[in-house]
């Protein structure tokens, strides 16, 4: 309860009429910012947090928001959408200060010739229709992040989607996480990827994602809940990341949030299934995005990371050529 007082507040703060601010001075230099909310405009590339205090404060970009972190670390929001439009985007800050934002435009896919064996790219008996398609497509994204260890992470205390019980919605949950990081597919991929996960216990703490689907500052506790965000996100990931030398960066918490007001969920899709998703399609892509794997956009509707799960289909359950090829580029 706390916390989510001491977040409504900050929200509040942050949402004060009068956003904006006065733009960094070349070359460096202490710099003023307007109170509330921020652009990307307001903060832009090259800009000093330290000389603009912007620590704490709310960057917007496209609909969606990061809380800026201290410097040395980066901040992901990636939102699954209803209707598959790209909603997201990376804030990094410099162990000097700096800032920078990862491609504004929208999301670049990577080559399918990334490491593995050619036996091992070729599709086997792939299932017809979905599957198939998965199977060819090899483009992927990757938001240049990945657990180095293990992700432990925690189920919030409160309602959970589609109203499953903690039992249920952890199984649920921690079969979507193994499906990343066992790389599970239908194309005939042996897993060589090295991501690990561990789920350790309910929690009081709530994921740091607000109601407008935007990630505040985070509490160093990696929490999948569900809750009311933007009408048009289905779910929302929140990453941290911390710069690595020669590497991707390495995770420090990953939240993850549910639209339980504006959408619904269930764990078993039937034939009279309407307007609801796959509990399990979901939490695949949003798992995806906790170990580094990005969006990739139209013409790839076929991959788990594509920015639509799909209503009522469990295709998402399981990973496409380029899914598969992304993680094995990041580990």
């Amino acid at each position: 309860m706390g916390k989510a007082v001491l977040a409504a507040a900050t929200i509040l703060s942050l949402a004060a009429p009068g956003g904006g601010a006065a733009a960094p001075r070349a070359g460096g230099g202490a710099c003023t910012l307007a109170p509330g909310a921020l652009t990307v405009d307001d903060l832009p590339t090259g800009s000093s947090v330290l000389d603009c205090a912007a620590v704490g404060r709310l960057v917007t970009h496209a609909g969606a928001g990061v809380t800026v972190p201290g410097p040395g670390m980066k901040v992901s929001v990636d939102a699954l959408t209803e209707d598959g439009s790209l909603h997201g985007f990376t804030l990094a800050v410099a162990a000097d200060g700096t800032v920078s934002y990862g491609d504004l435009t929208g999301t670049d896919t990577g080559s399918d010739t990334a490491s593995a064996p050619d036996h091992a790219r070729a599709p086997v008996a792939a299932a017809p229709g979905r599957a198939r398609a998965a199977c060819a497509d090899g483009a992927y994204a990757t938001a240049g992040h990945k657990e180095y260890d293990t992700y432990e992470w925690f189920l919030g205390d409160g309602t959970l989607p589609a109203n499953l019980a903690p039992d249920d919605a952890r199984r649920a949950f921690e079969d979507a996480i193994g499906a990343i990081t066992a790389s599970r597919n239908d194309c005939g991929f042996g897993d060589t990827v090295t991501a690990k996960a561990r789920y350790l216990s309910r929690t009081g703490n709530e994921a740091d994602i607000d109601r407008d689907a935007r990630c505040m500052a985070r509490d160093g506790v990696s929490v999948w809940d569900a809750g009311d965000l933007s009408d048009g996100v289905v779910a929302t990931t929140c990453s941290w990341s911390r710069a690595v030398s020669g590497g991707p960066d390495a995770l420090r918490e990953a939240d993850v949030r549910f639209n339980t007001r504006d959408h619904t969920f269930t764990d078993r899709p039937g034939e009279a299934c309407s307007h609801t998703y796959d509990l399990r399609s979901v939490a695949t892509h949003e798992a995806g995005h906790v170990f580094g794997l990005a969006h990739v956009g139209e013409s790839h509707e076929s991959q788990t990371m594509y920015t639509n799960s799909f209503a009522c289909s469990t295709a998402a359950r399981t990973l496409g050529r380029g899914d598969v090829l992304g993680l094995r580029a990041l580990y």
